[in-house]
């Protein structure tokens, strides 16, 4: 009986302290360098897809506790000059994911060694086998977003929300979200054109397998991975 008191004890104690870590990790502050991009740029348009169950995993992501978006100081400036000249041509920019903390990265990890979940494969990645995305660079250990510099996004129209056609969708495993993808429509180049002049134009800087992806070409924090949650 005395041991299976102890024994309960044990459990109790336990659980207590896995509930406590998990709160604090929640409530992990925000660092004062980092900001609500809605706070400096309140028109831009968020869709945070790793807060949804629209992405590759088909899940909310670890670490999206609400869906907004953060990113240093220094992008969001940056952005909302992108976005100011935009809004002179009827159009927005609309954010898919900004910072991701590190737990989100780890979460994708996990999936990815899960080979028989693919259930988003048609979707996402219906060219790519899934054991093959760690040696094709779809998933890595480290994401340049958890640096708080990187965004990924696209433009829409102001008058309704559309969607500007890139020739491939947000997070599409596959060659036609290269920017050097010359098997696109005229209109689709022109658009992938518009936000990639106009990106350069304030300094961020393109990646070349995702047309939506951007870093701030003098990101303040170059080789430090953030984790704090998005709450």
């Amino acid at each position: 009986m005395i041991k299976t008191l102890t024994s309960f004890r044990f459990i109790i104690i336990a659980t207590s302290c896995i509930i406590l870590l998990n709160c604090a990790s929640i409530n992990e502050p925000i660092p004062s360098t980092f900001t609500n991009i809605k706070e400096i740029s309140p028109s831009i348009v968020i869709e945070m897809r790793y807060y949804s169950s629209d992405n590759f995993i088909g899940k909310r992501i670890d670490g999206y506790h609400n869906p907004k978006s953060f990113i240093t100081k220094e992008a969001a400036y940056a952005l909302n000059k992108v976005q100011l000249e935009l809004n002179k041509k009827g159009l927005s920019l609309k954010i898919f994911d900004s910072y991701r903390p590190q737990r989100a990265v780890n979460h994708f990890i996990r999936w990815a060694k899960v080979l028989e979940d693919t259930i988003m494969k048609r979707q996402y990645y219906p060219n790519v086998k899934k054991k093959d995305l760690f040696d094709l660079g779809y998933i890595a250990e480290r994401s340049g977003h958890s640096r708080g510099s990187t965004v990924d996004l696209t433009i829409i129209e102001l008058i309704n929300g559309a969607e500007l056609d890139m020739g491939s969708s947000f997070d599409f495993f596959g060659r036609k979200s290269h920017h050097s993808y010359k098997d696109i429509t005229n209109k689709q180049k022109e658009n992938r054109a518009l936000l990639k002049s106009t990106m350069e134009k304030y300094g961020f800087k393109p990646y070349s397998e995702e047309w939506w992806h951007y870093t701030l070409a003098n990101e303040p924090f170059p080789d430090t991975y953030f984790d704090f949650p998005i709450k």
